[in-house]
């Protein structure tokens, strides 16, 4: 008559011994016990990767092998046994079927943080630096975001951030190299080298985060051509007498200076909270939401005459906005989105010592005094003044140009509607920050 086969819970029972005997330091008796648990289930992956580890102490290479190998197939869901079998075959030094068990592990955990880091190393000591910085790359991904790190995994993120940063650099140099003589006969390349930044990593792209009017199907450029303004130059002609007119005001003690941030009492603490009522940031507004400011035409006539020559954006209640903005020492305003693209922004500097700078999505530029610029201030920008002196620059909005006149009609009739029904509770025609 058979034998009948042993219980779950004999198995159990040998197991649980075998574990106790091992953790007791009894080598000898782990041993016999899980070979007892073959005898008695010869598919049993634990007692087959148990009897494999035993190997891996002795370096018996190829009795761990087999016995992983055995485990794998019995359980070939569970990637903590592909990561063994891998372990075994680095030592024999069989390559191709170590990344193939790598693979597998990965194949029923794609986060499996051991499994990645095997497969880095491999592709870096094979020479393979392309597959090495995508799998150094993954490495970084899985182990940054953990709230505490080991030594060990602090050790292998210091190398992956180091193998990923120099293979970036040596790509970049071919591709410079490569680039050359083609990009040599292009005189406009803004566009086309920021498309290879995105591609190298080296820039990412920004899109409009209006908090007020969005205008769909617009460009989403961080900075207009000045072909769209052609009248730039006549304001920037007018340079001199603005800036001397703000030098009489700064001398005068800046009367009619206010802060730009004011919020509301009560605000939640924000971005703007070490700003709120400081005239660390201060305007000086000649148009303020579609009004023109009278005393400060009086104050400062030739600046204002200039700005009351140029196409302002006109929308009823809400636009042109223009003034002296005067960023003081050591000031910096932090990264933040405008209210909407309907309009353009444009700057024309007046007094920038050096230390001070402005970015707008991926590209960051100095202002240079008299010359100015127009960008979109729904991406992403900032500005910094890190020198020991003010930093004046008149900033006014003109309408995106990308709009066409007949929208623009249909817009400004609009707000119109909306403010004379009393129905608008205030989100539909905010446009003005």
């Amino acid at each position: 008559m058979a034998t009948p086969p042993p219980d779950r819970a004999t198995i159990d029972e040998l197991l649980g011994r075998a574990q106790a005997a091992h953790a007791r330091g009894q080598a000898r008796e782990a041993e016999r016990l899980w070979q007892a648990v073959l005898a008695a289930a010869p598919d049993h992956p634990a007692a087959h990767n148990a009897l494999g580890m035993r190997a891996l102490e002795r370096r018996d290479f190829a009795e761990a092998e087999r016995r992983f190998t055995a485990a794998t197939q019995a359980d070939p869901g569970a990637p903590a046994l592909w990561v063994n079998l891998a372990s075994a075959l680095r030592q024999l030094g069989a390559r191709d079927r170590e990344e193939t068990a790598l693979l597998r592990a990965l194949e029923a955990d794609q986060r499996h943080l051991i499994a990645t880091i095997r497969l880095a190393e491999l592709h870096e000591q094979a020479g393979s630096p392309g597959a090495a910085a995508a799998r150094w790359a993954n490495v970084i991904a899985l182990i940054e975001p953990l709230p505490t790190k080991t030594p060990g995994q602090l050790g292998v993120l210091d190398h992956a951030r180091r193998y990923v940063e120099q293979h970036q650099r040596r790509f970049v140099d071919v591709i410079e190299a490569g680039l050359a003589e083609v990009r040599a006969g292009v005189s406009d390349r803004r566009r086309i080298d920021a498309a290879i930044d995105v591609l190298l990593g080296r820039r990412r792209v920004y899109l409009n985060q209006p908090h007020g009017l969005h205008f769909p199907f617009l460009p989403a450029d961080e900075f207009f051509d000045r072909a769209h303004f052609p009248w730039l130059p006549a304001i920037e002609a007018q340079t001199e007498a603005i800036r001397a007119e703000l030098a009489d005001l700064l001398a005068a003690g800046a009367p009619g200076l206010e802060p730009y941030v004011t919020m509301a009492p009560g605000t939640p603490a924000n971005i703007w909270t070490p700003l709120d009522g400081k005239l660390d940031w201060g305007a000086y507004f000649f148009w303020k939401f579609g009004t023109r400011i009278e005393a400060a035409a009086e104050r400062c006539p030739r600046t204002a005459a200039a700005i009351d020559a140029l196409p302002l954006a006109d929308m009823p209640g809400r636009a042109p906005t223009a003034f002296f903005s005067i960023l003081k020492p050591r000031t910096r305003l932090p990264a933040h989105t405008g209210v909407t693209n309907a309009r353009a922004i444009l700057h024309l500097p007046l007094i920038v010592p050096p230390g001070c700078g402005f970015r707008v999505g991926g590209e960051t530029r100095a202002w240079r005094e008299g010359e100015a610029f127009a960008f979109d201030d729904t991406i992403e920008h900032e500005a910094w003044n890190d020198s020991d002196q003010l930093r004046a620059v008149l900033i006014f909005d003109a309408w995106n140009p990308h709009i066409r006149d007949d929208e623009r009609r249909i817009l400004r009739q609009f707000f119109t509607v909306a403010d004379a029904s009393g129905l608008d509770p205030g989100s539909a025609g905010r446009v003005a920050d």
